[in-house]
């Protein structure tokens, strides 16, 4: 006879205990432990397995590369890392109404003109899909079928006959086995789901993409086993001041990381941005404060308008308001230039920020940081059309940056005058106004007025 038994596990580290307790022992966090019930079988018999028909030669293993799923989006197809391989597994999250849904059922329209695709929607009826398809889509065929089934075990099976190309599951956390007693979004649940899901996946070369909800720190909700399990992670966000989308791969076994999509939120769907650059530079304006630098988003480079605001300190502490880029980083940059240009950075508010709320971790603005705040502390704007790619070393030595024949091969296409490098920093290919800079005492060059806000 079969007999229930439960114990605890935490959401973030999956640290388990048979006795539930207010902090996780192993990571600390408070008020993370779920009871997960289990069932307790009788043993089953051994398995008698053959072990020649589970092991392979290299020589026996077919190695055709499969054809990937290319959809109309090409930003889509960027961060996909050329598109969906099939037998693959793909999350998608973001916040709610950010147009998870939106995006998937664009992206399943379009593939549905070549291939069979299946849409579960487990959190809206039918009929409000039918009207979200409506006024997204004008296109109608036999290929794209829907679904309001919640059911794991339901789903496989109708997969399994129909055998589509292209299954999206929206969303996991709504979707529940009938192996497991807890309810739908448990740690068990999700747990059941996606390793069921998984291996339908893998077995019959299914590819699979997930909606996921998130937590109020921005994290995916559930166990982080549910990303470790699936082959990537997509993040959908909105950049601050824009109707626009950013798709991010945070995880991907069969591209490139860090890869980044854009999209346009409009009345009929998303749109696609292909020229993301064109529409940044647009929006930039040359003032004192402001530097353009180039960021490489997995293997795009992305212009950047870094804006800072130098202003002399009343009374108190200095305040620091930094956004779009790492606090500490910027202060470091701070540091160095009073250290060796002896700027009194310390006695001024600094306020710091990426134009457009975009945000970027990249090491090549080291040298655009320091410029933006040279820039606004002596009222002085650099010449227009120029652009900053180096990092700065503690010593202040200004270092040369990894692939920056794609930095400079996108700022010839855009026209820019001057570019601001490393001294030993070697291009493949010359281009004219490069000005090379060995140490940070170079930078007061562009500033010959010397007139500061103090």
């Amino acid at each position: 006879m079969a007999k229930s038994q439960s114990y605890f596990e935490c959401i973030k580290c999956t640290y388990q205990t048979v006795k539930w307790v207010g902090c996780c022992p192993d990571c600390k966090e408070w008020n993370s432990l779920d009871e997960i019930h289990t069932t307790k079988t009788a043993t089953k018999a051994k398995l008698t397995i053959q072990p020649d028909k589970h092991l392979h030669t290299l020589d026996t293993i077919s190695s055709e590369q499969q054809q990937r799923l290319i959809s109309d989006c090409s930003e889509w197809n960027r961060v996909a890392g050329g598109g969906i391989v099939p037998g693959s597994f793909i999350l998608l999250s973001g916040d709610p109404g950010i147009g998870k849904s939106t995006l998937l059922l664009q992206v399943s329209t379009q593939m549905s003109q070549n291939h069979q695709v299946i849409y579960f929607s487990s959190e809206e009826s039918l009929a409000q899909v039918k009207l979200r398809f409506e006024r997204i889509q004008h296109i109608k065929n036999n290929n794209l079928l829907f679904s309001d089934q919640a059911t794991l075990e339901i789903i496989s099976e109708i997969c399994k006959q129909k055998k589509p190309t292209l299954v999206i599951i929206d969303s996991i956390q709504n979707i529940l086995s009938q192996n497991s007693n807890a309810l739908p979004g448990t740690i068990s649940q999700l747990k059941e789901t996606t390793f069921h899901l998984m291996r339908l996946a893998k077995e019959n070369n299914i590819a699979i993409i997930a909606t996921g909800h998130i937590t109020k720190e921005g994290n995916i909700a559930g166990p982080k086993l549910l990303e470790h399990m699936v082959d990537a992670v997509f993040y959908l966000q909105k950049e601050d001041q824009w109707q626009t989308r950013t798709l991010r791969s945070i995880k991907n076994r069969f591209g490139s990381i860090n890869e980044i999509g854009f999209f346009h939120m409009k009345q009929d769907g998303l749109q696609e941005v292909q020229n993301i650059n064109q529409h940044l530079l647009e929006q930039t304006k040359h003032a004192p404060g402001s530097t353009l630098v180039s960021s490489l988003e997995g293997t795009r480079p992305i212009f950047l308008e870094l804006q800072a605001l130098v202003v002399p300190l009343k009374a108190g502490i200095p305040q620091r308001v930094i956004t779009g880029i790492d606090h500490k980083h910027v202060m470091l940059i701070a540091a160095i230039l009073e250290k060796y240009l002896h700027i009194p950075l310390s006695k001024h508010d600094l306020f710091f920020k990426i134009s457009g709320g975009l945000k970027t971790k990249d090491q090549t603005c080291d040298l655009g940081i320091a410029l933006a705040l040279l820039s606004s502390y002596f009222q002085q704007s650099l010449p227009a059309k120029t652009i900053a790619l180096a990092e700065i070393s503690l010593t202040g030595q200004i270092k040369p940056i990894h692939n920056i024949d794609i930095h400079a091969k996108e700022c010839q296409t855009f026209g820019f005058s001057h570019m601001i490098l490393a001294k030993d920093q070697v291009l493949q290919k010359q281009h004219t106004n490069v000005k090379k800079l060995s140490s940070v005492y170079e930078l007061l060059q562009f500033f010959p007025e010397q007139e500061t806000n103090s």
